[in-house]
């Protein structure tokens, strides 16, 4: 059937997957897997649809969700579709000040949550405005439970059928599906406005990057409030395979065992933890073992794609296999094929490691106003060039402005941002061309790579230009180094501040008789400070005089959500960052060259 509104799926999947057992799946603590069938999917948000308009709900009226990522989330989502509504999906995480801004700024009607402290986040605000309903997924006093609104939905359906396919047969494709605020690295939340057309443009066009297929199973960690994640879930649902929710980033590793996905959306920084962890366990391995393991992962930092190392290089990859890419998979499994990046850049050599143990890894670009996919790496011969966001989404044209900016035309551009013409009209031009504030080239003419962000880049004293994440990438191929950021702008030479790996860190203790006590203490160990410096020095010597990094300081706390440095899809908060550790900058600063 034709697929021109994102509820037109519902149809779809109940034509072409109706059998299908598992589509939407949660789980609670060690409870089961708690799976709903197609049937049950395509019922629930027909029972939505129906308790919204039997609430008063019309079209146009904004929704917000706020939840963690559950099959629920989806019935709301479609439910609201069908009802006419426009879902505003809020990150679980957000502040209280962003959170209150968004629900004015929205005129939020109705609010669905998923947990008790979200209910107190509303409660401060109740004497502001009133919600006609505020709905939990989880029963709790002060909220209308899920399963009630659900029951007087299946109750009222027949009664409200009518009305409700009269309202889908009024929308548009290019009408208002979405308002997805983004969190930013800076500034006021702003409304991005994503009609249908928008997301299923760019689901249409990301069918066959991989050879999905219905039997498939991913899982789903990244949150759904992000377009990133909404747009691969809604793809998954689009082309029928399951889906199953992770529990936490804290269970990542549990549930990809558990539920054997053979594909998942990540962020770099997750793909950096699960290799790290591949290397701390290859670290305890002794004599033979360890000799095959070390020689396992040298193999695959130089891989190729395509063959391009050659039959001896595959013969000696396909050995590596048997003996130690296997287990990597194992890790993940045992069924993953492919992972799909996005939401920062990945270093090149994690793409090279878990390609060669043959889970292909794909880097994608993309941003909230593209919904979101740009370019991207995809599987086939001569489709994935590592160290860049592959070829340009077919429906899309791309074109690089005389300062390095990338520039972009399509159908999954946003219809602009809510309420806010000034806005738009900064990134949107006379010829219709999307500003991304990303500087990037087109390599061999064909593959997309990002070389920083426009805003990020920044002039030291002498007048030279320094891209802070080309850098940033470079640092963090030091096992030392979790997160980091590169500084100077107006001073005389660049420097960085350092989030050490301290999981890693602890095992290097122990191997070298250190006494590990706390984060303070080890940041200030002369061998640490060695091997860190050691890597820049090194780093320094592949880079131009004014690129190379000069006393750069170790800090003793990870970089956060909760804490306020990373938005909720680990972008890292610039601002915050070097506004919490003032005292740092000074001291790398402070003393004369």
């Amino acid at each position: 059937m034709q697929v021109t509104r994102v509820f037109d799926i519902l149809g779809k999947i109940a034509t072409d997957f109706g059998d299908k057992t598992d589509l939407l799946c949660s789980k609670e603590k060690k409870a089961d897997w708690k799976c709903f069938t197609a049937a049950d999917f395509v019922a629930n948000a027909n029972y939505v649809a129906a308790a919204l308009i039997q609430k008063g709900i019309k079209p146009g009226d904004k929704i917000a969700l706020i939840s963690n990522n559950r099959p629920e989330w989806n019935f709301v989502d479609f439910g609201c579709q069908m009802a006419g509504a426009i879902l505003v999906p809020v990150y679980p995480t957000i502040s209280q000040t962003d959170l209150q801004f968004i629900l004015k700024h929205a005129e939020v009607k109705a609010v669905f949550i998923s947990s008790a402290d979200l209910l107190k986040k509303l409660q401060i605000f109740r004497y502001e405005w009133s919600f006609d309903f505020i709905c939990s997924f989880t029963d709790m006093d002060g909220a209308l439970s899920f399963s009630s609104f659900l029951k007087t939905g299946e109750q009222h359906y027949h009664q409200y059928k009518i009305q409700i396919e009269n309202i889908k047969q009024n929308i548009k494709p290019d009408d208002l599906l979405s308002i997805l605020y983004t969190s930013g690295t800076t500034g006021t939340p702003k409304g991005v406005m994503i009609s249908h057309k928008n997301l299923l443009s760019n689901i249409q066009a990301c069918q066959t990057f991989v050879p999905f297929q219905s039997s498939w199973r991913t899982l789903s960690f990244l949150p759904l409030n992000h377009i990133y994640e909404r747009m691969f879930n809604t793809l998954m649902l689009y082309l029928g395979v399951s889906v199953y929710y992770a529990q936490g980033l804290e269970t990542i590793a549990d549930n990809l065992k558990e539920v054997k996905p053979q594909i998942f959306v990540t962020v770099p920084r997750l793909l950096e933890r699960m290799f790290d962890k591949i290397l701390s366990k290859g670290a305890q391995l002794k004599g033979a073992k360890k000799k095959i393991f070390d020689w396992a992962v040298d193999l695959s930092l130089k891989y190729e794609p395509d063959g391009a190392n050659g039959s001896v290089y595959e013969l000696k990859r396909k050995i590596a296999d048997k003996l130690v890419y296997s287990k990597w998979r194992e890790a993940l499994g045992g069924n993953a094929r492919y992972a799909a990046s996005g939401g920062a850049a990945l270093q090149p050599r994690l793409a090279r490691a878990f390609t060669c143990a043959g889970i292909e890894t794909l880097q994608g670009f993309g941003l909230t106003e593209t919904s979101p996919v740009i370019a991207v790496c995809r599987a086939g011969k001569g489709n994935n060039k590592f160290g860049t966001s592959g070829p340009i989404i077919e429906n899309g044209i791309l074109k690089i402005a005389e300062d390095g900016e990338i520039l972009f035309k399509g159908p999954g551009v946003m219809l602009g941002y809510y309420k806010n013409p000034e806005a738009t009209a900064e990134v949107m031009d006379a010829e219709g061309w999307f500003h991304t504030g990303d500087i990037g080239v087109l390599e061999d003419g064909k593959f997309l790579k990002i070389t920083d962000r426009k805003k990020e880049i920044f002039k030291t004293s002498s007048g030279k230009y320094i891209a802070p994440l080309v850098l940033e990438n470079k640092l963090k191929e030091c096992r030392f180094v979790e997160q980091c950021i590169v500084i100077g702008e107006g001073q005389k030479f660049a420097s960085a501040l350092i989030v050490p790996s301290f999981e890693f860190i602890k095992e290097w203790c122990l191997e070298k008789g250190i006494s590990f006590t706390s984060n303070e203490a080890i940041i200030q160990h002369s061998d640490l400070k060695k091997e860190v410096n050691t890597f820049i020095r090194d780093l320094n010597k592949t880079l131009a005089p004014y690129e190379q990094l000069k006393r750069p300081e170790l800090l003793s706390a990870v970089w956060t959500i909760d804490g306020g440095e990373m938005t909720p899809k680990m972008s890292l908060k610039r601002k915050v960052i070097l506004e919490k550790n003032k005292i740092a900058v000074e001291k790398i600063f402070s003393i004369e060259d």
